[in-house]
């Protein structure tokens, strides 16, 4: 199931036409937790896109959120988000 998440999320985050794109599935850290009891997975995600530009953290934030709204509180419960543009990648990748 994990994996068809996985491969489900990146699906829709390629409307933001990433030029680097990381996701790890952390759900398995959260058994017992009560959105993992639901069915909703918790994942890191660390995405890089000229649609960013010119955007603030949260506006980045929002855009991917929006982006995934479908499969949010049913295929993700929690998910982790670093936002960068492809010259802020280059000059200090984040680490997921």
């Amino acid at each position: 199931m994990s994996i068809d998440r996985l491969a489900l999320i990146k699906a829709q985050l390629a409307v933001l036409e990433p030029s680097h794109l990381e996701l790890r599935d952390d759900s398995a850290q959260h058994r017992g937790h009560a959105g993992a009891a639901a069915g909703g997975g918790h994942f890191a995600l660390v995405i890089v896109s000229a649609h960013f530009i010119g955007k603030t953290l949260l506006q980045r934030q929002r855009l991917v959120y929006n982006t995934l709204n479908s499969l949010m509180n049913t295929e993700i419960h929690a998910l982790s988000i670093k936002a960068c543009t492809p010259d802020e990648f280059a000059k200090k990748p984040p680490v997921l």
